[in-house]
């Protein structure tokens, strides 16, 4: 193998990740080179290099790849001006003509078994329902719908991942709460939904 690779990708590892304020499962991981900022991670999620994610609760079982971008601040669009000299906080730069407040951060939400794509962009406040998916580079502005599949800049509606009733019982399940031994006994039915469903309701699991 290349020498030059295998330094680069020892590199890559050791720069670390910046966890501040925040909460990740132990069976979860955040890669090297990302930030994190008053963040929840819930249990067998992770994120790849290189993501900022601030003021977010992720759920179970998400797949968070490289370089995404989730919350952060904002400029007040309806002042003057959007610069930071005029309002509180630490900044980029040192001068400050006025020390007003800026509207609160609004926490995002990205539900349980979510599918976030390369340098995907993801605007404070929006939620992002359980399942679904957003493709690589895609801006989301707005909230999103359960097993759904988004992309694009701004990211809009592909398809749905399953039909209705698949939605339905599957948000109902709330398999991602399952102790890992349910998971194992229903696992071999991941790649047929309603099979999947069927186990978890056949054996009394369903919430």
């Amino acid at each position: 193998m290349n020498i030059s690779y295998i330094w680069s990708k020892i590199l890559k590892k050791i720069r670390m990740s910046a966890i501040n304020n925040s909460k990740i499962d132990k069976t979860s991981k955040v890669e090297s080179g990302s930030s994190l900022v008053n963040v929840i991670m819930e249990k067998h999620s992770f994120c790849g290099y290189n993501c900022e994610i601030f003021h977010t609760q992720i759920g179970s079982f998400c797949s968070i790849a490289n370089g995404v971008i989730i919350g952060g601040g904002a400029h007040p669009i309806e002042w003057v001006s959007t610069s930071p000299v005029f309002y509180s906080g630490r900044d980029s730069i040192k001068a400050k003509y006025s020390t007003f407040e800026r509207e609160k951060i609004k926490t995002t939400y990205i539900g349980h078994d979510v599918w976030i794509g390369q340098n995907v962009l993801i605007k404070q406040g929006v939620k992002i329902g359980n399942g679904s998916i957003v493709g690589m580079g895609s801006v989301v502005t707005k909230d999103i719908a359960p097993y759904s599949i988004y992309a694009g800049n701004p990211a809009k509606l592909i398809r749905k991942r399953f039909n209705d009733a698949i939605i339905i019982d599957l948000e109902k399940s709330h398999w991602w709460e399952l102790s890992d031994l349910i998971l194992v006994n229903c696992a071999k039915y991941i790649k047929t939904p309603r099979e999947f469903i069927n186990c978890i309701k056949e054996n009394n699991y369903e919430k």
